[in-house]
């Protein structure tokens, strides 16, 4: 596929370099106003261009990763240039009937929520589209799943997927941060705390998604009768591990809608 992202800010250089990586066959072009952050990319075989329409009636795939506020003016500036395309949005708070509306029903809209661990094949990309688009959809899915998983959801959620998919991502890095501390607390250097803190929670991950099953199948089988696991658990959740986690990540999604 031809793959034109506008927007090279952390996200579209990170789908970017996932698509370069891990995804075959694709010519993919970045643009940003500024490139002289992004030049690096042409290293990986990547097109860098400050003109946000550089050939971009070939692209087979137009990906937004601007800021809500610049939506307006990037359409502008491409619509005139552009017939019959697919516009994958990972713009929050914009849904596909405002985004049609904007485009005049002239493109396939689709609504996109990756993280910037695409970089590294392992975003969850949540992907929602209207039913008259899936057969295009999936072809948007399966490119995203080279970058990881792809769950379709249903456009109310998009905003929750936000903030469990993309802000997770800092809340996952803040527990990662915590247990580094707390591994250097008990007597490793911060290099060994933090390569132990990083690898469980990698294997954690992972056990969860080959097996399919509930966090607590899994902690179970770590947590024996007056051992150390349950205690500390114990001693996490009356200090509010959970509802802390919980409370933020509802917060988040307020602060998304307004």
């Amino acid at each position: 596929m031809k793959v034109h992202i506008i927007g090279g800010g952390n996200l579209g250089v990170s789908i970017a370099l996932g698509l370069s990586k891990f995804s075959k066959n694709n010519q993919i072009t970045v643009t940003r106003r500024n490139t002289s952050s992004i030049m690096h990319l042409e290293q990986s075989g990547i097109i860098v261009s400050t003109d946000n329409t550089l050939q971009i009636q070939e692209a087979d795939l137009i990906i937004l990763t601007v800021k809500p506020y610049q939506v307006d003016t990037v359409l502008t500036e491409i619509l005139p240039k552009i017939t019959n395309k697919t516009i994958a949005s990972a713009v929050s708070g914009v849904d596909i009937a405002a985004l049609q509306d904007k485009t005049n029903g002239a493109h396939t809209i689709i609504r996109i929520m990756p993280n910037i661990a695409a970089q590294f094949g392992e975003s969850a990309t949540c992907i929602s589209f209207q039913d008259k688009d899936k057969s295009t959809a999936e072809n948007v899915i399966a490119l995203f799943q080279d970058l990881g998983t792809a769950p379709v959801i249903d456009e109310k959620l998009m905003d929750a997927a936000t903030v469990l998919a993309a802000s997770g991502t800092a809340f996952a890095l803040r527990y990662i941060r915590a247990s580094m501390q707390a591994g250097i607390e008990i007597g490793f250097d911060w290099k060994t705390a933090l390569a132990i803190s990083a690898q469980t929670v990698k294997g954690a991950a992972e056990m969860l998604m080959e097996e399919q099953v509930h966090p607590e199948q899994l902690i179970d089988r770590v947590t024996t009768p007056q051992g150390c696991t349950i205690a500390g658990l114990n001693d996490m959740e009356m200090h509010g591990f959970s509802s802390s986690l919980i409370r933020g990540i509802k917060t988040s999604l307020k602060q998304i809608k307004g």
